[in-house]
């Protein structure tokens, strides 16, 4: 039977970093925390993915594409080297053999959810990257891919930012990468996943730490 997990996307959704729970993959030495998924080993997911020291996944073609962002380590594969901080887009019918150094690595990774039509390799070093003006004072934008509705980017809140009330047309994901983001729901510390549904409301803020977020808009199924 196909697995289902967080796959109602009319709902809201929220991970915590205490309600990770980790659970191996076939390949030795990598693990997943999984997020969302609608398939069995071949699946529409979205996950953590930890690599060990010097682990390797077996070649593989991505048939519904593959997006990641690295957060710790170095994700290494036949194009090159990506340090954390790396963006990288893998189109529907690229293929690699993942390796991993002696650091290892944990990537926040998205799989078969590419329009076909969606054809631009992207890799971007976020770390040196341009950043500019978001749209009221104390938030930093740095766009990381666009196609049709689909919006990808990383923002950076100052301590005490607050944003307008605002609602998701073709819903919003989020990753919190760094100190706690606020919103009239709840408090999210750093490593906490967020899915809100298309045309759901909130006021996002942040408080004295500020935060750094992955944020995704406009991409969810049956908008």
């Amino acid at each position: 039977m196909t697995q289902r997990l967080r796959a109602n996307f009319n709902k809201r959704e929220v991970v915590l970093p205490g309600d990770y729970e980790w659970v191996p993959s076939p390949m030795p030495g990598v693990e997943r925390m999984m997020l969302d998924r609608i398939g069995d080993e071949v699946a529409r997911a979205t996950s953590l993915v930890r690599y060990a020291p010097n682990s390797e996944f077996t070649p593989h073609t991505h048939g519904g594409g593959e997006e990641f962002l690295v957060l710790e380590g170095t994700f290494a594969d036949e194009q090159g080297q990506y340090p954390a901080g790396t963006y990288v887009r893998n189109p529907v019918g690229t293929r690699h053999t993942p390796k991993i150094g002696p650091d290892g690595c944990t990537i926040f990774v998205k799989l078969h959810q590419f329009d076909p039509e969606d054809t631009k390799p992207v890799v971007i070093d976020t770390r040196s990257a341009q950043w500019f003006p978001g749209l009221v004072e104390g938030l930093q934008v740095l766009p990381l891919h666009e196609y049709g509705t689909e919006h990808v980017a990383l923002v950076r809140w100052a301590p005490n930012t607050r944003f307008n009330s605002h609602r998701h047309w073709g819903g919003e994901e989020i990753l919190v990468l760094e100190g706690t983001f606020h919103d009239e729901h709840g408090s999210y510390p750093k490593g906490s996943w967020l899915r809100s549904p298309h045309h759901s409301q909130h006021q996002p803020c942040t408080k004295d730490d500020g935060a750094l977020i992955l944020v995704k808009t406009g991409h969810l199924p049956d908008a």
